[in-house]
């Protein structure tokens, strides 16, 4: 069972249910693959809720060898989830809102608060 406090979201994938999570290692490689220069820029990159259905890939299979597969992306484009397309996007959009909260949240950090 995910546990959404460590940012674990779960997904049926090819019929088989599944556990993603976005480690910091995951997001390494994200920021890479995207060529983003830090976690912020990766966060305002997916606030823009315009990706590809590789983007999409990309993600998922960042989630999977978060939570321990050894997928590649090749593999994540062959699989199949509930809804098509649309369920894919749902997976990208949970594995994100649980990564990095919502998209307020990402666009404007809370400020410090006094001592």
């Amino acid at each position: 069972m995910p546990n959404r406090r460590r940012g674990e979201i779960s997904a049926v994938l090819d019929g088989t249910p599944r556990v993603l999570v976005l480690t910091l290692g995951a997001l390494a490689e994200l920021e890479a693959a995207f060529g983003a220069e830090d976690l912020m820029a990766l966060a305002e990159r997916f606030g823009r809720g315009r990706l590809s259905a590789r983007d999409a890939a990309r993600i998922i299979a960042a989630g999977l060898n978060g939570a321990g597969a050894s997928v590649s992306v090749e593999e994540v484009e062959r699989m199949r989830a509930d809804g098509g397309a649309a369920g894919f996007a749902r997976i990208v959009a949970e594995l994100l809102a649980a990564t990095f909260g919502s998209a307020e949240a990402v666009q404007s950090p809370p400020s410090p608060q006094p001592a």
